[in-house]
């Protein structure tokens, strides 16, 4: 027989402005030793040089990272024109340069070729798996290999700043699975000059910004005190972009046991996905019909008095 987790069961959601310089895996298991927590990830991983919002689902909450994965996300970015590397950020090997740079009407003409539904390839040094092998161990050994291009949608892509001729900040809001990095290299691919990311920051996450989000020094300030389980965001708002129904007592009952519960009359349609609340607490996700929610995950907390 398997040992149970060790820690608290704390529930909720904490926004970490996450620093340059470290793993997002790190930032969670900091997160967990400062909570004491029995379970926590994170809603999205971003590169160990890049800054800014990092969701962390603590217990029940991480049953809810999967809106907040799917969500959309804004970034902005800076691309070193000129320069291409191995890793398509400023970490890598320069393997190519070009002295030739473009305009600033040059670099809005071609963004809109990087919005809508675009295909994109991942950079060889990703997580993306190939044959069982992340791609990154791969590209370290040097092996020959192919990514395939893989859907992406990006709501919008914006030149913000030219600092100088050799660089231009882009913001970007996308959906999941996008690749700031594969942005920057087959942008300087189009202009003809090559391109690298410098420093990327993720601005917003769904409901998540990274105006509200808590430093690393702060979180180790206040670790294990109450004063830290105050900066936690409630489960629910990993489902900000659910629809939300009521239900009753009885209700509510039969979803907790993973039975379809009756929620009360609303605008959401047959065969939604929605979250059922009581007294304002998440009980339930599921599909809706018919004044019935079918739940596919349930939430292990006391209930609501």
């Amino acid at each position: 027989m398997g040992r149970s987790r060790k820690g608290r069961d704390i529930s909720g959601w904490l926004v970490v402005d996450k620093p340059a310089g470290i793993t997002s895996s790190a930032v969670v298991n900091k997160v967990r030793w400062a909570f004491g927590a029995k379970k926590a990830g994170h809603a999205g991983t971003l590169d160990p040089d890049a800054t800014g919002v990092l969701a962390i689902a603590l217990g029940e909450a991480t049953k809810t990272v999967p809106y907040i994965t799917d969500a959309l996300k804004a970034y902005r970015f800076t691309v070193r024109l000129g320069q291409a590397t191995n890793t398509d950020d400023a970490e890598g090997e320069v393997i190519a340069e070009s002295g030739d740079r473009p305009t600033d009407d040059e670099i809005r003409t071609a963004l809109p070729r990087f919005t809508g539904d675009i295909m994109q390839v991942p950079p060889k040094f990703s997580a993306v798996k190939i044959d069982g092998e992340r791609a990154y161990k791969l590209a370290r050994d040097d092996e020959e290999f192919e990514i395939a291009a893989r859907p992406l949608y990006v709501d919008s892509l914006e030149m913000v700043a030219r600092p100088d001729a050799d660089h231009v900040t882009l913001e970007m809001v996308c959906g999941k699975g996008g690749y700031v990095r594969a942005i920057a290299r087959d942008l300087g691919q189009v202009l003809g000059c090559h391109g690298h990311v410098r420093d990327l920051r993720r601005l917003w996450s769904g409901p998540f910004d990274a105006e509200d989000g808590v430093t690393l020094e702060r979180i180790d300030e206040l670790a294990k005190t109450p004063a830290l389980d105050d900066l936690l965001l409630p489960l629910e708002e990993g489902l900000a972009d659910l629809p939300e129904l009521r239900c009753t007592p009885e209700g509510a009952a039969k979803l907790r046991n993973g039975n379809p519960g009756m929620v009360l009359t609303s605008d959401v349609e047959y065969g939604d996905e929605a979250w059922a609340s009581l007294n304002g607490e998440a009980v339930a996700v599921g599909i809706y019909r018919a004044g019935v929610l079918h739940p596919s995950r349930v939430f292990n907390r006391p209930p609501a008095t």
